[in-house]
C-alpha cells in the first residue's frame, strides 16, 4: 500500500484519512466498511465516491474534479448567504439601537428620547395642551404645509385663550413663505409674537419653563425628526435661555413679506461688507460692541475701525444716526444666511 502525496492529503479540507481511502478505493483495494466508515462519509460528503448497499466494501471513485466544482460551488453560495447576513448587521443594530437608547436615556424625570414622528407630534401636542403660562418655539427648520398650519394655528390659538404667552422664531426665509406669512398673520393679531433670525439657530419648543423639545444630537443614528423630551428644571431653563438670546438679536415680524430690497450681498448697489452688516444689526439690537466683537472673532479696535468706517459710507455723526441709516437702508434686508434645508417640525 503507498504512502498518499503529502499535497494531496493536505489539499482542502479533506482528513488524510479520508484522502488514504480513496486512494485505495481507485486502486481497488480492500475497504473494510467498518474500520474506514468516518474516512468514506467524508468521500461522500465530497461527492468523491459513492456505495452500493449491497456490497458496502467495494465504494465507486468518482472524478475529483467535477466534485470540487460542486464543493466550490456549495461554499460560494454559503459564502454569499453569509456576506448578505453580514452586510444586515448594521442596518438591524441601527434599527434596535432607537429602541435601546430610548430606553437607556429615560430616566424618570430627566429626558426622553423619541424617535418616531408620530410620537414626537403627539407628545409636543399634549404638552402644548397643557402649557398655562408660556409657549416658546424656535422653527429653523422649511416651511409648513397648509394643513400643517391649520393644525397648528388651531392649537395655538386654543392655548391663547387660555392666556398662554406665545413666541415664536423663524428664519428670515419664512418671510417669503405665503403659509408661514398667513400663520404669522392670523396669529399676531390675536396676541402671539414673532421674529425671525438670518442666521441660523437650534430647533426647539419650550412649555411654561418646565418642559422642552430638542432635536437629537446623540444616537447617531437617528432619523432627523427625532427628538428629546427634556424634563430636567436646569436644562429646560438653560433652552429657555438660549431661546431668549435668539430672540434678543432677532426682528420683530408681523407676517409681512420682504419688499423688493436686495436679497444677497453680491448684487451691484450694495455698500457694506458681510462683517459691517453682521456688526449693524447688533447695533440695531442695542448689542454691546464689546460682545460684538467677541461673536464675530475680531478684536475691538478692528470693530471701533469698521464702525468709523460705517460711519462715513452713510454720512452719519453719531452712533444714533448710524443705527437711524442702517433701519432706513435696504440693505439691511441682504440674505447673508448660509443655505439651509430642513423638514417642518410640529
Amino acid at each position: 500500500m503507498g504512502e498518499p502525496d503529502s499535497r494531496v492529503a493536505n489539499a482542502g479540507a479533506l482528513s488524510p484519512e479520508a484522502v488514504d481511502v480513496y486512494g485505495r478505493v481507485t486502486r481497488h483495494e480492500h475497504i473494510d466498511p467498518e474500520r474506514d466508515a468516518r474516512a468514506l462519509a467524508e468521500l461522500a460528503e465530497w461527492g468523491l465516491v459513492t456505495t452500493d448497499p449491497r456490497l458496502p466494501h467495494l465504494p465507486i471513485a468518482l472524478d475529483p474534479q467535477e466534485a470540487g466544482r460542486r464543493r466550490l460551488d456549495d461554499e460560494l453560495r454559503r459564502m454569499a448567504a453569509k456576506a448578505a447576513l453580514a452586510a444586515r448587521i448594521p442596518q438591524v443594530t441601527d434599527e434596535l439601537s432607537l429602541h435601546f437608547e430610548r430606553a437607556k436615556w429615560r430616566s424618570g424625570r430627566g429626558s426622553e428620547f423619541l424617535g418616531e414622528p408620530e410620537l414626537v407630534d403627539a407628545r409636543i401636542e399634549q404638552a402644548v395642551g397643557q402649557a398655562r403660562a408660556e409657549l416658546l418655539t424656535a422653527q429653523p427648520c422649511g416651511p409648513r404645509t397648509q394643513s400643517q398650519r391649520l393644525a397648528i394655528e388651531e392649537r395655538d390659538c386654543a392655548a391663547l385663550a387660555r392666556g398662554v404667552h406665545i413666541r415664536s422664531l423663524y428664519l428670515d426665509t419664512g418671510r417669503d413663505d405665503v403659509v408661514t406669512r398667513a400663520y404669522v398673520s392670523a396669529m399676531t393679531g390675536r396676541g402671539a409674537q414673532f421674529r425671525t433670525q438670518v442666521t441660523q439657530f437650534q430647533r426647539c419648543v419650550v412649555i411654561d419653563r418646565r418642559q422642552a423639545f430638542i432635536s437629537d444630537h446623540i444616537v447617531n443614528s437617528a432619523p432627523g425628526h427625532a427628538s428629546w423630551h427634556v424634563r430636567d428644571r436646569a436644562v429646560v431653563a438653560f433652552i429657555a435661555e438660549v431661546f431668549e438670546e435668539c430672540w434678543r438679536r432677532a426682528d420683530p415680524w408681523n407676517g409681512d413679506p420682504h419688499s423688493g430690497a436686495p436679497r444677497s450681498a453680491g448684487r451691484s448697489g450694495t455698500r457694506t461688507t458681510l462683517l459691517q452688516r453682521e456688526i449693524l444689526r447688533d447695533m440695531a439690537r442695542g448689542i454691546e460692541q464689546r460682545l460684538t466683537a467677541q461673536r464675530l472673532g475680531i478684536g475691538l479696535r478692528s470693530l471701533s475701525k469698521e464702525v468709523h468706517t460705517l460711519r462715513q459710507l452713510f454720512g452719519a455723526s453719531t452712533l444714533q444716526e448710524l443705527t437711524y441709516q442702517w433701519a432706513l437702508s435696504d440693505e439691511r434686508l441682504i440674505d447673508d444666511r448660509p443655505p439651509h434645508h430642513g423638514q417642518a417640525t410640529a
